[in-house]
């Protein structure tokens, strides 16, 4: 059996990769940006920067994904407890 905190370790910096992945190709990818460095698209690999995005979103999607099913019994709790006065959830 596989540690539940190094395993929501490994996801979390998965999450993360995915995001700034995403984050920085869709920036970079964004009409007229580059204008305003002076930089024209010549110079930028767009095609290979869609790639990145693309794969990027979709990994991000499925660890996301794991994410909420591994924490599934939480959410449940926690917005039960919301709606409850005084609900609390335990471990």
């Amino acid at each position: 059996m596989v540690n539940k905190a190094k395993l929501n370790y490994v996801i979390d910096v998965g999450l993360g990769i995915s995001f700034l992945s995403v984050f920085i190709t869709g920036i970079v990818k964004f009409p007229d940006f580059l204008q305003y460095f002076g930089i024209t698209r010549r110079y930028i690999p767009v095609q290979g920067l869609s790639t990145i995005h693309d794969w990027s979103g979709i990994i991000m999607g499925i660890l996301v994904l794991v994410h909420l099913v591994l924490h599934w019994k939480w959410i449940v709790c926690m917005t039960k407890s919301f709606f409850r006065r005084g609900g609390k959830c335990g471990r």
